[in-house]
């Protein structure tokens, strides 16, 4: 497992280094595949109570998932009118009030970029009045390298999740506007040095202290930068993450050798 600190040679946690993952070798900082297009959401209330005021177990039992998509329903944590927080199902895609289209036409919308969300039309409204956090156990991104795709796995180099800025909206369901549907995306960034092995981009990462401004909509832009080095840990995992379709279970996350996954 690799920690946030920067070692010039990328060590498998199984194997040692390998030439091939070196910075440079068989991949390229310009990589363009989706950003945290796939992550996981496996807490305890407990976890979510060191940064979250809520009562009880508003959610009914939380299911730990391994492999969420775009389009599936994520847990959300917004400023609650009563005053603390809560913590809502939402679809992991912004549907903006908007949109009157189908939601099969709707364009991807799971990821917000930081340089452009205050002014696109499909963010800029949530930016203003809608904020919130999506709390993450871990994130995949993919590594171009000999042979494919080789994923890795990040979490937090300490504490139970990432808090990944974001944002929702409630509107009328396009395909049934007597309904409503609630919404969510992530806001990206740069990657810093330490993510840069990987992919060029990474979600908005915050923090107890900058989490309430962000919220309030008191903090913005400063807010939208790489996250400091130290904060993030990342091992492989089986290829077999790449198919979305894999079953939604613990062996996802399990730390593999890189040679491993050569061979699934």
């Amino acid at each position: 497992m690799h920690d946030g600190q920067p070692s010039g040679i990328l060590h498998d946690v199984k194997t040692g280094s390998a030439d091939w993952l070196r910075p440079g070798v068989g991949q390229t900082r310009g990589n363009r595949n989706p950003v945290c297009g796939r992550f996981t959401q496996q807490f305890s209330y407990s976890d979510l109570h060191a940064y979250f005021e809520f009562f009880g177990q508003p959610l009914g039992n939380l299911q730990p998932r391994y492999s969420i998509c775009p389009t599936q329903d994520i847990i959300v944590a917004t400023t609650s009118p009563l005053g603390g927080h809560s913590l809502q199902r939402m679809r992991w895609g912004l549907v903006p009030s908007w949109w009157k289209k189908s939601l099969k036409e709707l364009p991807s919308t799971f990821n917000a970029r930081a340089e452009t969300v205050a002014e696109k039309p499909t963010f800029r409204a949530a930016y203003r009045a809608r904020r919130c956090v999506i709390p993450a156990s871990g994130t995949y991104e993919w590594q171009d390298v000999p042979g494919g795709k080789q994923p890795w796995y990040f979490t937090p180099a300490t504490g139970p999740v990432f808090l990944v800025a974001g944002l929702w909206e409630e509107a009328p369901h396009p395909d049934d506007r007597t309904k409503t549907i609630t919404s969510t995306t992530m806001v990206i960034t740069d990657a810093n040095e330490f993510v840069s092995r990987y992919h060029d981009r990474m979600p908005v990462l915050l923090d107890r202290d900058t989490m309430p401004g962000w919220l309030s909509g008191a903090l913005g832009d400063d807010l939208l930068k790489p996250a400091a080095e130290g904060l993030i840990k990342a091992h492989a995992v089986s290829r077999r993450v790449n198919n979305a379709r894999v079953a939604d279970e613990p062996s996802l996350i399990e730390p593999v050798s890189v040679q491993a996954t050569l061979l699934d």
